[in-house]
């Protein structure tokens, strides 16, 4: 009996273990798609990525030294995806996606997003279809003296 008991404490841990990594691999696809379809130029990858309540926030000035906050929705970033890098020169030949899932609760997950020259701090949901989506971003540059209007 004890060997039946253990052999269920077993399959119960590594069915718990399964889906635990089916999530982070959801989770890390969805994130992914954020900032691969940048550096591919491709905006429905993003649209897969992100949530069409997308709000992505990070601090600016302007070119008279007023801060304020500059935001992004989903429209803006599938736009960004289709047109950012269509020169190829936004990027490295191989760009630094470092993803940090910080916490998964149910249907949330919380996950720092460390690229070339940025940091992404991100929210994730489960939807209703049980596809993992960006939903809120934070980010700022690595040197935060360019986050400052230039003149064009």
């Amino acid at each position: 009996m004890k060997r039946f008991g253990l052999l269920l404490l077993c399959v119960a841990l590594s069915l718990y273990i399964f889906a635990e990594n089916k999530e982070k691999s959801a989770i890390e696809r969805a994130v992914k798609d954020y900032i691969q379809s940048q550096h591919r130029v491709l905006p429905d990858m993003m649209a897969n990525g992100i949530d069409t309540s997308l709000a992505k926030r990070t601090y600016w000035e302007s070119e008279e030294g007023n801060e304020f906050i500059l935001e992004s929705t989903y429209e803006d970033m599938v736009n960004l995806a289709g047109v950012y890098n269509k020169n190829g020169d936004k990027f490295p030949a191989s760009p630094r996606v470092d993803i940090d899932i910080y916490d998964i609760d149910e249907r949330v997950a919380s996950v720092k997003l460390t690229a070339d020259d940025w940091i992404d701090y991100m929210h994730l949901y489960k939807n209703g279809e049980g596809q993992w989506k960006v939903i809120n971003v934070l980010w700022q540059l690595n040197n935060i003296n360019d986050h400052v209007s230039k003149k064009r």
